[in-house]
């Protein structure tokens, strides 16, 4: 089903507007996943203050061309998503590598950050997808500056019963 003019204007204007909000995209490459899935991880993208559009190449690159980003949608291969990033690059990025590996088919293809106007490699996207959140690597700081201390104490109480 062909869509009008008026429709590829909203769009266009729609994307504009989520490309004003986001500081980073992520494009990956869907085909083959199941909608009730995408719907899954729509909602999961949510929580980390992200949002998966599916936008025709076409309408994409004027998109990027009014915005000035430095990125052809049409050298993706694939049925292109683009996940505008407002929140942390890396909490969205560990959403969509653990959608990746619990869902064949689901690719992620790069990305673009838009505060540095520069590509991010497939590699890097799924580099950064694949550390540990940000909650559990703060506990695991945590837990190695509390370890010395900890160990102190221990060996202040053993010492403190022996006197």
């Amino acid at each position: 089903m062909a869509i009008t003019k008026n429709q590829k204007t909203d769009i266009i204007k729609e994307g504009s507007t989520d490309l004003d909000k986001a500081n980073a995209l992520i494009f990956t490459d869907f085909t083959g996943t199941s909608v009730s899935d995408l719907g899954q991880l729509r909602s999961d993208l949510r929580e980390n203050d992200s949002k998966l559009k599916v936008i025709k190449k076409r309408l994409l690159k004027i998109v990027f061309g009014e915005k000035k980003v430095d990125v052809d949608p049409v050298d993706f291969e694939g049925t292109l998503g683009t996940v505008f990033v407002r929140g942390g690059l890396s909490e969205t990025a560990g959403s969509l590598y653990r959608f990746s590996k619990t869902h064949e088919k689901f690719k992620l293809l790069g990305g673009y950050d838009l505060t540095k106007k520069e590509l991010i490699s497939e590699k890097d996207i799924n580099a950064i997808g694949s550390l540990p959140p940000r909650k559990e690597l703060l506990g695991q700081v945590v837990g190695t500056i509390a370890a010395p201390l900890r160990a102190l104490m221990y060996i202040l109480s053993e010492k403190s019963k022996k006197a």
